[in-house]
């Protein structure tokens, strides 16, 4: 039995989100909460195995409440967010400090919708109940204030940050020059970890498709371009594939390369509208396959799922090469875990080596 506790200032979330989880029978809501101070009082009474958490809050918001459960009992915190800009950079901050993934809830003017996450919410938590959460040790944390603190820095003088790390040492020719990443629950954290090892000279384009709402991906791109020595932004239809920027593909839309006679360009489009994720990473990834073929370099990170395993068996027949997260280091091993028993995967890497493997394997 999955016990949970459920953290919300409306009364109406509250009994919502406690009514669609335990409509599955191995999850129990075992406590709600009004706001983070009752909530810490309930997660330290309850020790429950996963806790969701609204944002805005009276008293104590979700973001404190947050960092007081990471120090003080670390556990898998799903986030409950609003589909707003806003409410975008709010989640991805506390997926920053140690949530593992968010729920959006669906905001109208009349009502609440959040039915339409009932199935996700409840898969979710099922999921990362499984999970290990380490919470960031005081020396790591101390070094990523610091190293946040000077890339802001960089910005504000207009420069680039300096990618972490000393070097990667390659050698031979280049053979990869599309990196395409599809990712999906807890990729945010990620996603950072991969591209901020990069160097701003990085010698190839790189395409993302992070299972995102719309509102959130404008946000991610943005927040990346800020601790990243590589551009990062959203992409946008038209626009030109170049190295050293990484394209993160609209919420909502697909992201595609198509391959010109001297370029490529990118293309954003809502075909195909059955798909089950929009963006789809084996539609992005299928597109490098049939676009670049063998010089695509393909990267499945965590997520719930299989996207990306029919782009990736698509790139592998053209000769592409491909990489996929150890299950060690996955919040949810699903997307990676595809790829290898379909064995797809050229190497499967550790999260915190990412970023170097994509490096050497431009030259493999």
């Amino acid at each position: 039995m999955i016990h949970v506790v459920v953290v919300d200032d409306s009364a109406f979330m509250r009994k919502a989100i406690s009514t669609m989880l335990e409509k599955d029978p191995d999850i129990k809501v075992v406590a709600t909460g009004r706001d983070g101070e009752e909530g810490l009082e309930l997660v330290r009474k309850f020790n429950p195995d996963v806790v969701t958490l609204d944002i805005e809050m009276p008293r104590m918001d979700g973001i404190t409440a947050l960092r007081h459960i990471m120090m003080e009992m670390p556990r898998p915190v799903l986030m409950v967010s609003s589909l707003t800009v806003e409410g975008a950079e709010a989640t991805l901050k506390a997926m920053e400090l140690g949530a593992v993934d968010f729920i959006p809830k669906q905001l109208s003017k009349v009502s609440l919708d959040i039915v339409k996450i009932e199935d996700d919410l409840r898969a979710k938590v099922k999921l990362i109940a499984k999970r290990k959460v380490r919470p960031p040790s005081l020396v790591r944390s101390v070094a990523s204030q610091v190293s946040a603190l000077t890339r802001q820095m960089a910005s504000e003088r207009g420069e680039r940050p300096a990618a972490e790390r000393r070097p990667v040492r390659v050698s031979g020719p280049q053979l990869h020059d599309v990196v395409a990443i599809g990712v999906s629950t807890g990729g945010p954290p990620a996603v950072q970890k991969v591209l901020s090892r990069l160097p701003k000279d990085f010698p190839a384009g790189i395409v993302i498709a992070q299972h995102m709402p719309a509102a959130f991906t404008g946000p991610f791109a943005k927040r990346l371009d800020g601790v990243c020595a590589i551009t990062v932004k959203e992409a946008e239809h038209g626009e030109r594939l170049v190295p050293g920027v990484a394209y993160v593909s609209p919420g909502g839309r697909h992201l595609r390369i198509d391959q010109k006679i001297s370029r490529i360009d990118l293309s954003i489009s809502d075909e195909p509208r059955e798909a089950l994720y929009k963006p789809s990473a084996n539609v992005m990834i299928e597109s490098v396959a049939q676009g670049v073929g063998r010089r695509g370099l393909g990267v499945i990170l965590t997520g719930m799922g299989s996207d990306g395993m029919e782009g990736i068996r698509a790139l592998k027949q053209k000769g592409g090469r491909t990489l996929a997260q150890s299950d060690a280091t996955c919040v949810v091993y699903g997307m990676p875990k595809a790829v290898v028993d379909a064995g797809l995967a050229d190497e499967i890497v550790d999260i915190d080596d990412m970023g170097d493997a994509i490096i050497t394997n431009l030259y493999k």
